[in-house]
């Protein structure tokens, strides 16, 4: 990937290219990217003069943070206590044989990454599935191709969108 110098520069200075802004930079990085490229960490440890291991350990911290490409829709489905016992990983692995990745992998054509969560905190509605954010409440494993088909549908309306 191609990373633009004045790109990841331009969101340090929206920051006012201040240390204590580097998670807040990260998050514009990665909000950009979908991950943390590389050369961007370089960037920010060189522009801010922050030692390149502080600003790699910061992105590796949080599990928010990715240092490698991510799919366009990010799949977390809950594994925790009430989700296990309900068919998480049954679900889990509906999701692993339709897109044909394990967890924390992403798809070959960069449209799913599949990830895995302890708990989401919402115990009640499970399993839960969560796809860009959207929260699938009682999840089963029919209902795993029609959460799948509806972000391959938007795809296929986008594609169709900009070929006009």
């Amino acid at each position: 990937m191609n990373i633009e110098t004045q790109k990841v520069k331009s969101f340090i200075a929206k920051h006012n290219s201040e240390k204590k802004a580097l998670i807040s930079i990260l998050q514009d990085i990665q909000k950009e990217y979908n991950y943390l490229p590389q050369e961007a960490l370089r960037i920010i440890s060189e522009t801010l003069g922050i030692p390149l291991i502080d600003v790699v350990g910061a992105a590796t911290f949080y599990r928010a943070f990715s240092l490698k490409p991510r799919g366009k829709h990010i799949i977390t489905v809950c594994v925790g206590t009430a989700c296990h016992v309900r068919g998480g990983p049954k679900i889990l692995g509906e999701f692993k044989r339709d897109l044909d990745i394990d967890e924390g992998e992403t798809t070959k054509d960069n449209q799913f990454t599949l990830e895995t969560v302890a708990c989401l905190g919402c115990c009640a509605i499970g399993p839960v599935v969560v796809v860009d954010g959207n929260y699938y409440a009682q999840t089963n494993m029919r209902k795993v191709k029609s959460i799948l088909n509806t972000y391959r549908k938007k795809e296929k309306e986008n594609e169709g969108y900009q070929q006009n």
